[in-house]
């Protein structure tokens, strides 16, 4: 269980990454015009885009999976809200050697990492090559990934994430490469822009934020104080501008 007395976890956040509700929308219109009958999300969080996949299609159902059960408790929720709780499944399980394919649509949005252990370089071609597997013939994968907009300096890596590295990600045109190499046509090449990144971080920060200006005295204020300001200074002062987020809608090569 939640303590209430600490922040809500990511409740200001509509989707978890980088994406706006009208490209959210434009998404949708694409997946689903085969009129798909199955859709799978691999680390689906709390599952908003795969719930509205399935809310657009009549008779459509949906099984999104993580390991995190508090998003997981989330998606359930708000499935049962939308009376959708009987044609969308939320599991806690893990991605890698997944046995829920085929599916008609596969979302696989930030969480390549969710469907292979292969290290890097060559963990994007393993998880591109699992989602060719998980897809159904026709159908449609979304795969969003991470790129670098340029190669990053030794010192803006320094600034990001622990451990960041040169081979993280790609370029936009290496990552398209490969997924035509695992076996898919790119119907659709698309990238997050400046404004969907900062509605994303400010809204990752936000619930944190606003708790720690209402509790500076609370036990653990020192440590998400320290948090929220690491993760804003590897943002502002590390990734921004440099990495982004593709999202490529592929037809898998019969």
């Amino acid at each position: 269980m939640p303590d209430a007395s600490l922040p809500p976890r990511l409740h200001s956040l509509e989707f978890h990454g980088p994406l706006s509700a009208a490209r959210a929308n434009r998404l949708v219109v694409r997946l689903t015009a085969n009129r798909p009958s199955t859709v799978l999300d691999i680390g689906c969080g709390w599952g908003e885009l795969l719930l509205r996949l399935v809310d657009a299609v009549p008779g459509a159902h949906g099984v999104g999976i993580d390991l995190n059960s508090e998003d997981l408790a989330r998606g359930r929720s708000t499935a049962a809200w939308r009376g959708l709780a009987d044609r969308v499944q939320f599991v806690e399980e893990s991605g890698i050697g997944s046995r829920r394919g085929p599916a008609d649509v596969v979302l696989c949005v930030g969480a390549g990492h969710a469907l292979t252990e292969v290290p890097r370089p060559d963990h994007l071609l393993a998880a591109l090559r699992e989602l060719r597997r998980l897809v159904a013939p026709g159908g449609r994968v979304l795969y969003a990934e991470g790129f670098w907009e340029r190669p990053p300096t030794v010192l803006e890596l320094s600034r990001m994430w622990p451990d960041a590295a040169a081979d993280d990600h790609c370029d936009l045109a290496r990552l398209t490469d490969l997924a035509v190499e695992a076996g898919f046509r790119p119907l659709w090449i698309e990238t997050a822009d400046q404004n969907e990144w900062e509605q994303f971080e400010s809204g990752y920060q936000a619930d944190v934020e606003e708790w720690l200006a209402t509790n500076p005295h609370h036990p653990r204020a020192a440590e998400l104080r320290h948090q929220a300001d690491s993760h804003r200074a590897s943002w502002l002062r590390g990734y921004r501008g440099i990495l982004n987020l593709a999202y490529l809608t592929l037809i898998p090569v019969d």
